[in-house]
């Protein structure tokens, strides 16, 4: 019997979040699971990323306040959908819980992709508020780093038995050590110190380039091969352009915006560097690693479980604009550091963070959710 499980976002767009909800559509058996998403704001083109099955989008445009319009269109969608299980993530869909329950559905899931971006640690006591009202409506919980996994058990109190750790998983064909020269963007002496992800404030890309802008700055002798690239839109992305013509140095670094050609752009990197405030588990990190990267990281959230310092790349204190510029220098004229820390970058990408055994994670979860609800 197919399980129809509707999963329940604030907004489906380009993210990891929803990256890795597109590699669990695209792996699990159709013929188990049926997939319907609802996107309480609304969703875009990235939906068209699901290959494997047909999966239905509903939005329900919830405009900004404290209406309940949206709730009651929910509760209306639910019942007609009738799904076996609901499957929400992060706070900004928690809500959904009390409306799957007032239309009777009793196999439920929660994720915990990240915290708020208006409460990184989790101690906003009204959050945390909502969070405990919810608890009694949750089957099960999904935290994808034992970060998360530790805080909803202590300070959002969730029962152990209710909590499962699943790590993301990457595509390590699509995603592979480059083979052959370099694709584009540099020329083939040159290092280049690469990110990827929404230029939004919580991932700090101004500190970024403001540690690259030092590196080139302290040591002028090597802007011949120092270069950056970020990839991605977002507000930040006009702010690290500014920085970077007011310093002179436009001509080093490469931000295109947005792009469908991430694994290929990969390619084009020597070093990885996220400069997260916050993170739940990185999809970019484990792109990276499968890509044979080293990683420079901020020491946040899941960024401590994916690289190890000295490893497989660097840890740097978050906002620590002279520690990233030393950590860049640090790869900079070390090519033997690079390709040791990429190799063991790659090897755990494929040893530990596979996309099936996402998958298999996620079916185990939602199976043990499906026999409670019965």
């Amino acid at each position: 019997m197919t399980a129809h499980i509707v999963h329940v976002v604030h907004r489906f767009d380009t993210g990891g979040m929803e990256n890795g909800m597109i590699n669990l559509f695209n792996i699990l058996p159709p013929q188990d699971y049926r997939h319907t998403v609802v996107a309480l704001t609304d969703y875009s083109d990235f939906r068209q990323r699901i290959t494997a099955q047909p999966v239905e989008f509903h939005a329900l445009h919830r405009a900004p306040g404290h209406g309940l319009g949206w709730a009651a269109r929910l509760w209306k969608l639910l019942r007609q959908l009738k799904p076996d299980l609901v499957h929400t993530r992060n706070l900004a869909a928690l809500e959904a819980q009390f409306v799957a329950a007032a239309a009777g559905i009793r196999a439920t899931v929660h994720g915990e992709h990240g915290r708020d971006v208006f409460d990184l640690h989790g101690r906003n006591w009204k959050y945390n508020l909502l969070r405990r009202a919810a608890r009694p409506f949750v089957t099960n919980y999904i935290a994808v780093s034992r970060d998360l996994e530790t805080w909803l058990r202590t300070t959002i109190g969730v029962m152990p038995r209710k909590l499962h750790q699943i790590y993301n998983g990457v595509d390590s064909e699509k995603f592979h050590p480059r083979v052959g020269p370099r694709p584009e963007f540099a020329h083939p002496e040159s290092i280049v110190f690469g990110a990827v992800g929404r230029m939004v404030a919580v991932k700090d890309y101004p500190a970024l380039t403001r540690a690259f802008i030092q590196l080139i700055r302290d040591q002028p002798e090597r802007s011949k091969r120092a270069r950056l690239a970020i990839i991605g839109e977002g507000p930040a992305r006009a702010t690290c352009q500014k920085l970077l013509q007011q310093a002179g140095i436009p001509h080093l670094a490469w931000l295109p915006g947005e792009r469908d050609d991430v694994a290929d752009i990969m390619q084009a990197f020597d070093v990885f560097v996220l400069s997260s405030r916050n993170e739940g588990i990185s999809n970019t990190i484990l792109e990276a690693q499968a890509s044979g990267l080293p990683v420079i990281a901020t020491a946040v959230g899941g960024n401590i479980e994916l690289v190890e310092d000295g490893v497989n790349g660097t840890l740097v204190r978050p906002g620590d604009v002279a520690g990233m510029a030393q950590a860049l220098l640090g790869y900079l004229d070390a090519p033997a550091r690079i390709a040791e820390h990429g190799g063991n970058a790659r090897r755990q990408a494929e040893q530990r963070f596979s996309i099936p055994a996402m998958a298999g994670a996620y079916a185990a979860v939602y199976e043990k959710t499906l026999r409670r609800g019965r």
